[in-house]
C-alpha cells in the first residue's frame, strides 16, 4: 500500500521536531515552518496545502507565549484559531485528515478529578481562549480531524519547564516552585509517537471519519509544578547540580499576567479505548529524557 502524503506545519517546535522523526518512517513527509509559511496569512497556508495535496495535515504550529497572549491577543487568535480553521477548510476540500494539538488551558481548573473530553471548556486567559477557538473552528468545518489536547509538554529541546529547572539547578542552591497547580507532564516524543501510532491504526477514510473528534493525550498520573521540579532535579547527577532545596510556594507568591488552571489533569481513557494505546506514567518518560 502506498504510504500517505503528510504535510507537517510547525517542524521546529518541541512536538514538531519529534514528529519529523516519527512520521518520516510512515509517510511521504513535507515539513514547513515560519518563515516558509506565514501562519497569519490565509493565502500562504492555502497555497502550501493545495500545492502539496496531502492525505494528512498535521498542525504542530502554535502561539504558545501564555502571558504575552494577554497583550498580543489578535496575533494569538490568528495563529491558534484562524490558521487551524483554514487548514480544516482545505482538509475538507481535499478529503484529508487534520491532526491538531490543543491544550489543557481550555479548562478553568475547578475540577478535582481528571478532565474528560465531554467536560465544558472555560479558559481563564487569552491563550486558552485562542486555542479553544481553533478547536471549534476545526470541528465546525466537518472535516475528518483528531484534536489532541496536551498537558505540560516538555522535552530535550526548545523552551520548556524541564530544561529551565535543569539550568536553574546548575546555577542556584535553592529554587522556589509553585505547589498548588496540578497537571500531567508529557514528553514531546511520547506525543509524536502516540500520534504516529494513532494514524497507523486509522488507515482508511471511513475509520478516520468514525474516529473524528477530540482526545486527551497526556501521561498517566499527575503532580504539581513543585513535584515535577523536584523529580527533575532528583534525576540529575549530583556533580551536575548546585541546587540542594526546592521550596514549595503558592500561586499567589508567583503572580503572572495570566491566571493558570489550578488543576488541569486530563484523562486519556478515550484515546486508549479508541486507538488501543496505553500511555505510561509521567515518571517513566521523565527518567528516559533526563538520563539521555
Amino acid at each position: 500500500m502506498t504510504s500517505p502524503k503528510i504535510l507537517l506545519f510547525g517542524k521546529v517546535g518541541q512536538v514538531g521536531w519529534e514528529l519529523r522523526r516519527t512520521l518520516a518512517a510512515m509517510s511521504q513527509l513535507t515539513c514547513v515552518d515560519y518563515p516558509e509559511v506565514d501562519f497569519t496569512n490565509p493565502d500562504s497556508l492555502r497555497r502550501w496545502i493545495r500545492e502539496t495535496a496531502p492525505d494528512i495535515i498535521v498542525n504542530a504550529a502554535a502561539y504558545t507565549a501564555v502571558d504575552k497572549a494577554e497583550t498580543e491577543t489578535a496575533l494569538a487568535m490568528k495563529i491558534n484559531a484562524e490558521a487551524p480553521g483554514i487548514m480544516a477548510e482545505e482538509a475538507k476540500k481535499l478529503g484529508a485528515l487534520l491532526v491538531h494539538y490543543s491544550t489543557d488551558y481550555v479548562f478553568d481548573g475547578t475540577k478535582t478529578s481528571p478532565y474528560v473530553e465531554t467536560d465544558t471548556p472555560n479558559p481563564l486567559g487569552a491563550y486558552g481562549r485562542s486555542k479553544l477557538a481553533g478547536d471549534l473552528a476545526i470541528a465546525q468545518t466537518g472535516c475528518r480531524h483528531f484534536i489532541f489536547r496536551l498537558c505540560w509538554v516538555y522535552g530535550a529541546r526548545g523552551g520548556n519547564f524541564m530544561l529551565t529547572m535543569m539550568r536553574l539547578a546548575r546555577e542556584r542552591e535553592k529554587l522556589r516552585v509553585v505547589a498548588d497547580q496540578f497537571g500531567s507532564p508529557t514528553w514531546s516524543r511520547l506525543i509524536a509517537e502516540t500520534t504516529a501510532l494513532a494514524l497507523a491504526r486509522t488507515n482508511t477514510p471511513d475509520l478516520a471519519l468514525q474516529r473524528s473528534g477530540t482526545y486527551h493525550l497526556c501521561s498517566t498520573g499527575h503532580t504539581s509544578w513543585h513535584g515535577f521540579a523536584s523529580a527533575i532535579i532528583d534525576l540529575m547527577p549530583a556533580d551536575e547540580k548546585k541546587c540542594r532545596e526546592v521550596e514549595a510556594i503558592a500561586t499567589a507568591d508567583y503572580p503572572t499576567p495570566t491566571k493558570r488552571p489550578a488543576y488541569s489533569v486530563m484523562s486519556s481513557e478515550k484515546l486508549s479505548r479508541t486507538f488501543g494505546l496505553t500511555l505510561p506514567d509521567w515518571h517513566h518518560s521523565l527518567r528516559l529524557v533526563v538520563e539521555k
